[in-house]
């Protein structure tokens, strides 16, 4: 007997998920426990494992598809079995009743026009509103010839100096004998009206401008879209900006490269800020907190847990960093370097995602001066981190050149505020740019 396999309920408040790919085809035998199809959910994709040995008698939406939890994914009989069998018995059709005479011919169906009827919209172009004016053509008794009615520069020549067109008068009601009435069908076989007929939506393929592309909201973009417009939503975003001294951040990174070689780990910047991030939250807690807006009540947590914001090229993915103040320089690298991996080749899995207590997005690998970042809702702060470069700074009444390091720090005001943001970054800066404080950070373990 076939049975249904549901999009399962996977926690986490997942309610839906895109079908990426599906790994069976339909007539297949597949065993229990083998991945049937990967279904992406909140930028992680994971496997979907059938409960069922059996045929694959059908799968019940196309790649790319979005299904709801509880949506049939996919449907498994017993071998030799077949769709038909395992549908449930169809409805038995009501006999039609007896059409009912009719005193004249139904007339027959007008045929469809070729060209959209005019409208109170005009379809034109500045350029052909511009020739039209040009011409003295009024474009409201213009009929346009274009794709979708548009009007063409034809259609506007072919109508200089011809006269407007009158709108047509309302007809006059009439007044006429009524038809014969039809004998009533039995009650016993009631007809069922036929189901609408589905509307077909026309996407065209270009503006009044010109040729235009259109993608589906789907994937990575789609989860980030959703994400950023419920930050956006929920909280009151202010962004505070700073700038760093680089310089003993520079000589330390410096003097732990050939170290970091030998570990066959791959020592950037992230690392050290990550620690000098900790050390600062830890003199500033509300920072490091989450918003529960059902409850009213602030979260503030005891431990850390860094997102680290991964640029693929679909969007952006926030991998966590989990227990970031327990682990070692090398082992936060190690981290960074194995979820941003992972994050490329789509491998993480949702776990990997969440419990985000603050998080850091690296914009300087790329460029900038200057960022306003959005916040990693329900967390209350994140902070981008610029372009370490050569600047022209004053410095005791003379011009000198330095390496620094610009920090934007964008937070929730509901929960941080302005002058609290702004002593963490003070703090922040100072674990940066002194050598003592840079290197305590980086050695602490709890």
């Amino acid at each position: 007997m076939a049975k249904q396999f549901r999009f399962p309920d996977v926690g986490e408040g997942i309610t839906e998920g895109e079908v990426v790919r599906w790994l069976v085809k339909e007539g297949e035998e597949i065993k229990a426990d083998q991945p049937i199809a990967e279904v992406e959910t909140d930028k992680a994709i994971v496997e979907m494992p059938s409960p069922y040995d059996g045929t694959v008698l059908k799968l019940h939406f196309k790649e790319k598809d979005i299904v709801k939890v509880g949506d049939v994914l996919i449907t498994v009989g017993e071998k030799g079995e077949t769709l038909a069998e395992a549908a449930p018995a169809a409805k038995p059709a009501v006999p039609p009743a007896p059409p009912a005479p009719s005193a004249l011919p139904a007339p027959s169906p007008a045929p469809r026009p070729a060209i959209p009827p005019l409208s109170g919209e005009i379809f034109a172009t500045p350029r052909i509103r511009k020739l039209a004016q040009d011409l003295g053509v009024d474009l409201t008794n213009v009929r346009g010839t274009g794709p979708l009615g548009r009007i063409t520069d034809e259609d506007v020549q072919t109508a200089k100096g011809k006269p407007a067109l009158a709108k047509p008068a309302a007809p006059l009601p009439t007044i006429s004998e009524p038809a014969p009435s039809a004998p009533t069908a039995p009650a016993s076989a009631p007809v069922e009206p036929p189901p609408p007929r589905p509307a077909i939506k026309i996407k065209p393929k270009f503006d009044f401008y010109g040729e235009v592309e259109r993608l589906p909201l789907r994937g990575v973009r789609r989860a980030t879209a959703k994400r950023m417009a419920l930050s956006i939503s929920k909280a009151a975003h202010v962004t505070h900006c700073d700038e760093a001294d680089a310089t003993a951040l520079e000589k330390l990174r410096s003097s732990l490269k050939s170290e970091a070689e030998a570990k066959n780990i791959k020592l950037t910047y992230l690392p050290f800020l990550v620690k000098a991030v900790i050390a600062a939250l830890r003199a500033h807690p509300m920072l490091n907190s989450t918003m529960d807006d059902d409850e009213e009540e602030i979260i503030i947590k005891k431990y850390y847990n860094i997102g680290i914001a991964v640029d693929v090229p679909d969007g952006l993915i926030v991998p966590v960093v989990k227990g970031a103040e327990q682990k070692t320089l090398w082992e936060i690298a190690q981290d960074i370097q194995a979820v941003a991996e992972a994050a490329r080749a789509r491998k993480l899995d949702l776990a990997d995602l969440k419990g985000g207590t603050f998080s850091i997005t690296n914009v300087g690998m790329i460029g900038g001066e200057w960022a306003t970042p959005i916040i990693n809702y329900p967390e209350v702060a994140i902070l981008a981190t610029l372009k370490i470069v050569d600047r022209v700074r004053v410095v005791n009444g003379g011009i000198v050149v330095k390496k620094t390091l610009p920090l934007c720090l964008s937070f929730d005001h509901r929960v941080v505020d302005g002058a609290e943001a702004a002593r963490f970054m003070n703090d922040l800066k100072k674990s940066i740019e002194d050598e003592a404080s840079l290197a305590a950070a980086v050695k602490a373990v709890r």
